[in-house]
């Protein structure tokens, strides 16, 4: 038998001639979910007092860019740029990224009211810090509604008091549960509490408000949006022509 460190290179050798293959576009779509599931998971974990808001991938020729959304960049980046380095470092040993040919970026979240996954994360460490379900719901409700949104809805489910679970739902404003426009307008995040007594789940769905510049909501208008245009201005007609008889001189 070849010794162990022999063995792993031809197995790398191996791994990158597979990967050197074309592959076909079925496994494509499913490995680059699979790659983006867990890095979302990996930042998800590591970033959750940050504000951790989403990531995007970016695939160029070049390099592979990988752009982080969170409500507090400053803490992502670390001191002189330390932690994105050690992310960046992590993310390109555990995904076979070549040297330099992965970069990570901060990006600041424009209005973390409107954003689900920076809300939900705000409810969980309020009621890990004890705060009473009810409060905390209504003050995530509240901040949601002053930001611009059009509706949200908070489901806390649970054991909330009692030793028998159940669920509490709190609503505002107008929201949408099908349909085409649910992709474009309603923004969801889904996250768990461990404490004492069990686990809580918390669910966030916020409805956007439709906003032509698209910084605060998505372009396109709802299709049952009726737009009433403002009558134009009649134009004056000539003299109406004389029916009768003609007048005698």
């Amino acid at each position: 038998r070849l010794p162990f460190f022999f063995s792993s290179v031809s197995t790398q050798r191996r791994q990158l001639t597979k990967m050197a293959t074309v592959i076909s576009k079925k496994r494509k779509f499913v490995a680059d979910g699979v790659f983006y599931a867990e890095l979302n998971e990996l930042l998800t974990r590591e970033l959750s007092e940050d504000g951790y808001s989403g990531v995007e991938v970016r695939v160029t020729p070049m390099r592979t860019e990988i752009i982080i959304r969170a409500t507090r960049t400053q803490s992502v980046l670390g001191e002189k740029g330390r932690r994105i380095r050690e992310l960046t470092s992590v993310v390109q040993k555990r995904f076979n990224f070549k040297e330099g040919s992965v970069e990570l970026y901060a990006e600041k979240v424009a209005n973390r009211g409107l954003c689900a996954v920076a809300q939900a994360e705000s409810l969980r460490y309020k009621l890990l810090g004890a705060v009473p379900v009810r409060r905390a719901c209504y003050g995530v409700l509240r901040f949601i509604m002053e930001q611009g949104a059009k509706g949200c809805e908070v489901i806390v489910s649970g054991k909330l008091r009692a030793q028998r679970a159940k669920a509490m739902k709190f609503r505002d404003g107008y929201m949408i549960s099908s349909g085409g426009p649910v992709k474009e307008y309603i923004d969801t995040a889904v996250r768990h509490v461990l404490l004492r007594q069990g686990v809580l789940g918390i669910k966030v769905k916020i409805m956007l408000d439709w906003d032509p510049s698209g910084k605060n909501g998505p372009k396109t208008p709802m299709p049952d949006a009726v737009k009433v245009n403002q009558p134009k201005e009649e134009e004056e007609l000539a003299g109406k022509p004389f029916v009768g008889k003609e007048p005698t001189m």
